[in-house]
């Protein structure tokens, strides 16, 4: 359980980041609301990678570049379903980015990226 919990906070920072991120190049700079979304899931999965592999999981293991290929393979499935989440929500559902990014990014964070990180990147 406590890794669970720890998980769980590193994944809060790692949406602290991903959100800002999307925020800001969405609301100050203009930018379109999906790539701000997607630059911002880039940043918090670099985040998210760095806090699960020193502090969540404890990975010692110093072959890290097989982590991170195997990371990349995990959140790159990330990247897909929240970015196409969002999209379809947002274009087709009529739910402002925002909303649509918190409810897609909840659903694969808890179904998704917990359960593949804990068993296939730091196990």
């Amino acid at each position: 359980m406590a890794t669970f919990i720890k998980a769980q906070a590193a994944s809060l920072t790692a949406t602290i980041v991903d959100f800002a991120v999307t925020i800001i190049l969405k609301e100050l700079f203009g930018c379109w609301y999906l790539l701000s979304s997607m630059l911002g899931t880039i940043s918090g999965g670099v985040a998210n990678f760095l806090m699960n592999r020193s502090w969540v999981f404890r990975a010692k293991d110093k072959k890290i570049h097989f982590q991170v290929v195997k990371y990349l393979v995990v959140w790159g499935g990330n990247l897909l379903l929240v970015s196409g989440g969002v999209f379809f929500l947002t274009n087709y559902g009529g739910i402002s980015y925002l909303v649509s990014k918190i409810a897609v990014s909840v659903m694969v964070g808890v179904f998704y990226n917990y359960v593949l990180q804990k068993r296939f990147v730091f196990k």
